[in-house]
């Protein structure tokens, strides 16, 4: 009898489906055909999704060849058709690795399981890529066994397994996969690592990946000790808004926590992972500008801007077009072209009859003025902004009210006019607007 690959399922959180990412591969397909042998996984709805990248003239093929082995395990199989853009930043390696990500995730409902075949040499790469790129704990911890991504998890169960048992696994069960010629260079730096580096290191110390492994191991407990107090310091300092951190508090803390506390409050606003050169500049361009400076620091699609005493961190998102203008009646929500929602409502989130005629909603274009409650006469609403503290990450987004001469009403939901104040009061009414990226209107 064949043998089976041992899988930790005692690690797993108790509900979710159970879903593999299945690039037909050697690793995947000895992890996707252990799995459909295993009446756990099958109880956990076992299911296989391939992203087709379309980078190879054989893609269609590779997705093909999934299909076929998916049917003849019987497992259901998904596959995603993804582009992957080749000015994002990230290089044509990381730009296809986050499109394979994010097309993974979304076949994900909440509590689910997304596996992947990560073994331990793999590991042993992760950790000296990290290392050569001077991480911390953190990032030296490489990959966990079992992390959280969003509302799911991924599952890594081959970590401790060599690449070696994962092929006698496959040439024991007569198993077919794919082989990407790409691999085959020693170009890019994980090619490079697998093909020259890690070979000359196990020539001298035939345990280098399982010693690398451990060292990894190691790193990811010492992380994980420094982490719980990470976490408790970020929800000491983080408020409502949680892409804000006020500077004041982390100035407090020595260099290397704060370095910890900025790539943890990154990470948890699911924002690219900061580059190793990032805390630096941070620390030299940001925290320790002056206070009426406007200093930013972009990276890979996501930025931090300091303003005042607050680092607000995001991904980079257009502002309202200055030429952007719609009527709208209230009766449904306004979605905005920036991301972001406008609602009239009850107070308790229910819909209402609407405006008594239709308001412009429009960007700002400059020179605006508002008469405020209790106010006789109009002020500049860029100086009302100003009074009000409204940063400029809200400014660049902020839709305007007016009404059929032209008179502002709103901005936002925060500044209303004394007419609209007044007209929503006698109703018991809310204007609500939802920033992009917020979540949840306000």
């Amino acid at each position: 009898m064949a043998p089976r690959l041992p899988l930790p399922f005692d690690a797993l959180p108790a509900t979710g489906a159970l879903v593999v990412g299945f690039s037909g591969g050697l690793d995947s397909s000895a992890l996707l055909h252990a799995l459909a042998l295993e009446p756990a996984a099958r109880a956990r709805g076992l299911r296989a999704v391939h992203v087709h990248h379309g980078l190879h003239a054989d893609a269609g093929q590779w997705a093909a060849h999934c299909q076929a082995q998916a049917r003849a395990w019987d497992v259901p199989l998904q596959v995603i058709e993804v582009q992957v853009p080749r000015d994002a930043g990230l290089g044509l390696e990381g730009a296809a690795r986050e499109a394979r990500y994010a097309a993974l995730l979304s076949t994900l409902e909440p509590g689910d399981v997304l596996a992947t075949a990560h073994h331990l040499d793999d590991q042993a790469e992760t950790f000296l890529l990290r290392a050569l790129r001077a991480s911390g704990p953190e990032g030296l911890g490489a990959m966990r066994p079992l992390r959280r991504r969003g509302h799911a998890w991924q599952w890594r169960p081959l970590l401790e397994l060599p690449r070696t048992t994962l092929l006698d696994y496959a040439g024991e069960h007569g198993l077919e996969w794919i082989e990407d010629p790409s691999n085959l260079h020693p170009d890019p730096d994980r090619n490079f690592l697998r093909l020259q580096l890690l070979p000359l290191l196990r020539q001298r110390w035939p345990h280098a990946a399982a010693a690398l492994a451990r060292s990894a191991e190691l790193c990811a407990q010492a992380d994980a000790l420094l982490a719980d107090a990470d976490a408790q310091l970020l929800r000491e300092h983080t408020g409502e808004d949680p892409h804000t951190l006020p500077v004041s508090p982390l100035e407090t803390q020595p260099p290397e926590r704060r370095a910890r506390l900025l790539r943890r409050w990154v990470r948890e606003l699911g924002l690219p992972r900061l580059p190793g050169h990032a805390v630096e500049r941070i620390e030299r361009e940001l925290l320790a500008a002056r206070a009426d400076a406007r200093p930013c620091f972009a990276w890979a699609g996501a930025r931090i801007e300091r303003w005042g005493d607050l680092l607000h961190a995001d991904r980079e998102r257009e502002p309202l077009s200055s030429s952007w203008s719609v009527a709208w009646d209230g009766l449904e929500p306004l979605h905005l072209p920036d991301g972001g929602l406008l609602q009239l409502h009850d107070g308790r989130g229910a819909p209402v009859p609407g405006f008594d005629a239709p308001l412009r909603v429009h960007a700002r274009q400059g020179g605006e003025r508002i008469t405020l409650p209790g106010r006789s006469h109009s002020h500049a609403l860029k100086h009302v902004l100003q009074e009000r503290a409204v940063p400029p990450w809200r400014r660049r987004h902020l839709p305007l009210l007016s009404d059929a001469e032209g008179k502002v009403l709103a901005a936002g939901d925060a500044i209303q006019a004394c007419a609209l104040a007044q007209w929503l009061d006698a109703r018991g009414w809310q204007l609500a607007w939802q920033p992009p990226g917020s979540g949840t209107a306000r």
